[in-house]
């Protein structure tokens, strides 16, 4: 039997990038009806609320952009504007790389966050 080792799936990102998945959004409103497929798709892109997986090796690493140091860390939920970042879909789950200087603020709770 050979031992196989699988190759990841996530890119690592690199120099100041940050790696985001992209929550899972409601499938239904909040008065219980069901969303179209196209409306789920469209809260998915246009999203503010990020979930950061990994960060590259040179984020925050600038202590004259960055003096009180990182903006966020592994496994942070964070809001950023809603087009930010190079769009990916790995397996039908989406992510975007965002520059480390998007992140605009941690959230603790993101349920219930929308963009207006």
């Amino acid at each position: 039997m050979v031992d196989e080792q699988q190759a990841s799936q996530l890119p690592k990102p690199s120099g100041y990038k940050i790696l985001c998945a992209i929550p899972d959004i409601e499938a239904k409103f909040d008065g219980g009806l069901l969303k179209a497929e196209k409306t789920v798709k469209d809260e998915e892109f246009m999203t503010t609320v990020l979930f950061v997986v990994s960060l590259g090796p040179d984020c925050y690493k600038d202590q004259s952009r960055f003096p009180n140091g990182p903006y966020c860390k592994e496994g942070d939920f964070i809001l950023v504007r809603p087009h930010t970042g190079s769009r990916v879909s790995i397996h039908g789950r989406s992510f975007r790389l965002i520059n480390d200087d998007s992140v605009e603020a941690i959230v603790e709770d993101p349920r219930g966050i929308h963009r207006s």
